[in-house]
């Protein structure tokens, strides 16, 4: 709380270079996200079978589908981004490290969703993914052919796991601030410079304002 105060938590102010495509495709992979949470919580609540029945369900279902597809596409093209950007430095690690975490668990996420569609595609991506899993040994644990614990994981833990990756990594990136291009990284000793990298919520010298 002391280093983030909740007055802080919305930017007021960005450096210059934080007008970069790659911070849309940020901002985008959280739209994406909350579109997948909205849909989805009407999907949930409405049952496992009611989309493949009703012109409501397939438009929910369609809505969410796409969705996933965006967040993944907009989140890949962030992460390659950010990866040939270095986010890492400056003492940005944890930012660098919730971010690659957050498409790691997505994976599963998406996956248990496709395995849970009760149609012929499901069926079939699941007894594919069986033995890949069986044979790494966590097929006890993670077991595709499962609806019912393939669901679960699907509108409950794992969901539950992407959006307190994703907060954490917003708040760790208000935290620190962006990470500076590697022109103005190197030139940091320079007063002018300094002010235009720091982070939210300081002055040109580093010090809380």
């Amino acid at each position: 709380m002391d280093a983030l105060p909740p007055e802080k938590l919305l930017p007021d102010s960005q450096p210059t270079y934080v007008a970069s495509w790659i911070y849309v495709f940020g901002v985008a992979t959280i739209a994406a996200l909350m579109v997948i949470i909205g849909s989805g919580v009407i999907l949930s609540l409405k049952g496992p079978a009611w989309w493949h029945f009703t012109g409501v369900g397939h438009f929910f279902n369609s809505i969410h589908l796409w969705s996933v597809e965006l967040f993944f596409f907009f989140m890949v093209i962030h992460l390659w981004g950010k990866y040939w950007m270095a986010a890492w430095r400056g003492g940005r690690s944890r930012v660098w490290v919730t971010g690659a975490i957050t498409f790691v668990v997505a994976v599963p996420a998406a996956l248990t969703g496709y395995v849970s569609q009760q149609n012929f595609d499901a069926q079939w991506i699941a007894t594919q993914a069986k033995d890949g899993l069986n044979s790494v040994g966590v097929g006890a644990f993670f077991n595709v052919t499962n609806f019912g614990q393939m669901y679960s994981y699907h509108v409950l833990l794992l969901p539950v796991a992407v959006i307190v990756l994703v907060a954490a990594h917003v708040l760790l990136v208000r935290k620190h601030g962006v990470v500076p291009p590697f022109e103005l990284d190197k030139g940091l000793g320079s007063p002018a410079t300094a002010a235009e990298t720091a982070p939210p919520g300081s002055d040109a010298q580093g010090a809380p304002s």
